[in-house]
């Protein structure tokens, strides 16, 4: 099959040299080109018409968020993937970058041992989401990580949605989602037209420092009030709990209340936090009192949960295929037969205020 063109973006000639080597690795990715650069990346964009590009955030004469603006403005829709580093800075300019058109972000390798190393640590990252972002490209080898959820492209079962389970109090909502994951929650939060009347949690899959910084951002959008979660606080209504990175958010019960916990065992799904961990928890504690939500992201996170919350007698919603970066994570829940519903990501804040609207609400414990 066609490999997957690739070009590399970086002011660093270690840096590009470094992700050129981990990605040809792979019999299923070419690099096709670098840049020094974002203007000398725009110009070579037209001459190569790559499949995807990865790119620095900080570089001289134009930047990577520069860059990806010029890039969208001039029609392209090839995947963006950033390449950033694992700070305060890198955290919010790498949200800059997805909202102004990146289609996902890696951090890059710090504090690691060799070049070795560091090689593994980049083709982890990359190779899966490559594969992800473009399907129907290959052959590629596996990495360690989450599996390429989409790639390559077949045709697909029908999906079978649940019926509508019995009426039931909700009390909460919960959200897992990982690849698209932060502009999908910032639409589905920013379309709400009045707080929650439960309490939200969100697993996001994002690294630490990217999770306060999501949680700030999605904090000014809407009517609910965003926070990273840190152990310890009440549910409240209309306030949203967003899992810290390298942390699984859970419940746990305190004085006859339920609170947020932090748990720090081992990657699930290869993810920490992981969403079936949350789901897990919450079903332990809230039963089908529930609403699941799962938006756009790689692999199968958050399926197992969703299934034991349906058994309970939850509501489960899931993002389409069409509106998903990658729709592995809900297109696991959807093609296990456990949705109730398959929509569009505009219409999913629509559908969470109609069924919070429509559900003898209670408290959260």
């Amino acid at each position: 099959m066609t490999p997957i063109r690739v070009l590399v973006v970086d002011d660093s000639v270690v840096i590009r040299r470094l992700v050129t080597d981990a990605l040809s690795r792979d019999p299923g990715i070419e690099v096709v080109g670098v840049a020094a650069n974002g203007k000398i990346a725009v110009n070579k964009v037209e001459q190569l018409a790559p499949d995807a590009i990865t790119m620095d955030v900080e570089m001289p004469e134009m930047n990577g968020i520069e860059a990806v603006r010029a890039l969208r403005r001039a029609g392209h829709r090839m995947p963006i993937v950033m390449f950033s580093t694992l700070t305060d800075r890198g955290a919010e300019a790498t949200l800059d970058a997805l909202a102004a058109g990146a289609t996902d972000y890696v951090t890059k390798p710090a504090n690691v041992g060799s070049l070795a190393q560091s090689l593994a640590r980049v083709s982890e990252e990359l190779v899966p989401r490559l594969h992800a972002l473009v399907p129907g490209r290959g052959p590629s080898v596996r990495t360690p990580g989450p599996a390429p959820a989409t790639a390559p492209r077949a045709p697909r079962l029908p999906v079978v949605l649940l019926p509508p389970p019995p009426p039931r109090p909700v009390r909460a909502v919960v959200v897992g989602s990982s690849t698209g994951g932060p502009e999908a929650l910032s639409q589905v939060l920013g379309s709400l037209t009045r707080p929650p009347s439960v309490p939200v949690l969100v697993v996001q899959h994002m690294p630490p420092l990217f999770t306060r910084q999501l949680a700030t951002r999605l904090d000014r959008l809407g009517p609910a009030r965003v926070v990273e979660a840190t152990g310890g606080e009440s549910l409240e209504a209309g306030t949203v709990y967003i899992a810290p990175g390298d942390h699984h958010l859970v419940l746990r019960r305190e004085g006859g209340r339920l609170v947020t916990a932090l748990d720090d065992r081992p990657p699930v799904n290869y993810c920490r936090p992981s969403v079936d961990v949350l789901f897990d928890s919450v079903a332990d504690h809230l039963g089908g009192d529930v609403l699941a939500v799962v938006l756009t992201g790689m692999g199968s996170d958050g399926r197992t949960g969703v299934r034991r919350l349906v058994e309970a007698g939850a509501t489960a919603v899931v993002q389409d295929e069409q509106s998903a970066v990658v729709w592995g994570m809900p297109g696991a829940v959807a093609l296990a037969g456990l949705a109730h519903q398959v929509l569009p990501l505009p219409e999913i804040a629509g559908a969470v205020e109609r069924h919070l609207s429509g559900a003898q609400l209670g408290r959260t414990a």
